[in-house]
């Protein structure tokens, strides 16, 4: 299958009817020696429901990662909340977490630093096992090569050590030590950016259909188009710590209204060679310490007008742009 081919895709059951995740007006920001403190996440607002899967989007530097790690309570909000079925997500501590929160499991960008290179890793799938049952969730029989069968590898792999694998294959085991966990929240922070091409859209397909598989939502971060409109019912685009348009995907689409998303979707290649960022977006992301003034996206923007340096819209009905809001 290539990024451009439809899938054949587990269907989604129709969403709860509460958010599963809900991000409010989330502000993350970094401090550095002699300067003003850096807002990676500038005022994001998200949800995603059980059976869900929301694709988020954008260049890298746009603050995806650090939305991702916020989510898991890796690190800290310094404005807003985020709340996992209800529960305030607060930053993990060292020996202690609320147990509902280890249904929040995340997948990271690296396959071949997630895994400890000196433990089987069976051994490792079993330390998920062993999560859900210190919630009370188990035990059901369920062995670390059930899992690793699950993610299509063999159960005799259990006891073999990660650098035995591929990339793929590493990110299919990091795959099943979050299943075993029994997440109801599943957050992928550019899981396939480190795979080669021809596992990058079995590796994505496949945390899909495992989600859905299990009622989890997904919260999918790439900034590879292509793969998110395999896999996501909607999508988020985010700029310089801000969403700036988000709807179902096949909408966003088929009809993208902010210029950045008409841009992004441009810059997809093409069978035919065609695909880059159109010559009337120049540069690169700004820098968040320093973004500009009104819209951040003006100074790059091909539709800007005047008041675009000063005004910076706000998201409403599923996009931040004047060009739907000026009188």
């Amino acid at each position: 299958m290539t990024l451009h081919q439809t899938p054949h895709l587990t269907p989604v059951p129709a969403p709860g009817p509460t958010p599963l995740l809900s991000i409010e007006d989330l502000v993350v920001q970094y401090r550095r020696p002699g300067a003003e403190p850096t807002r990676a996440v500038a005022g994001v607002s998200l949800e995603v429901r059980a059976g869900e899967v929301v694709g988020l989007v954008g260049e890298s530097g746009c603050g995806k990662s650090t939305l991702a790690r916020a989510v898991c309570g890796l690190t800290p909000a310094k404005e807003g909340t985020i709340a996992f079925d209800g529960t305030p997500v607060t930053p993990l501590r060292v020996r202690r977490r609320d147990p509902e929160l280890t249904r929040v499991q995340m997948v990271f960008q690296d396959p071949y630093g997630s895994l400890n290179p000196r433990r089987r890793v069976g051994t490792q799938i079993a330390d998920g096992i062993r999560t859900a049952a210190g919630r009370g969730e188990g035990p059901d029989g369920a062995t670390p090569e059930d899992f690793l069968t699950r993610v299509g590898l063999s159960a005799g792999d259990a006891g073999r050590y990660p650098q035995e694998f591929s990339g793929g294959q590493r990110q299919r085991i990091a795959i099943a030590r979050a299943l075993a966990a029994r997440p109801r929240l599943l957050v992928g922070d550019e899981p396939i950016s480190a795979l080669d091409a021809s596992a990058q859209s079995q590796v994505a397909t496949l945390m899909r259909s495992l989600a859905v598989e299990s009622g989890a939502g997904l919260l999918f971060i790439s900034h590879d188009l292509s793969v998110v409109r395999l896999i996501a019912d909607r999508i988020a685009v985010m700029y310089l710590g801000r969403i700036v348009e988000t709807g179902p995907t096949a909408e966003v689409w088929a009809n993208p209204r902010h210029p950045y998303t008409r841009a992004l979707l441009a810059a997809i290649p093409q069978p035919d060679g065609a695909g880059r960022l159109p010559a009337e977006l120049p540069g690169d992301v700004p820098d968040p310490a320093a973004p500009p003034s009104g819209c951040r996206f003006h100074p790059r923007c091909p539709l800007a007008f005047d008041g675009c340096d000063r005004e910076d819209p706000h998201l409403i009905a599923g996009v931040a742009c004047r060009l739907y809001t000026a009188a």
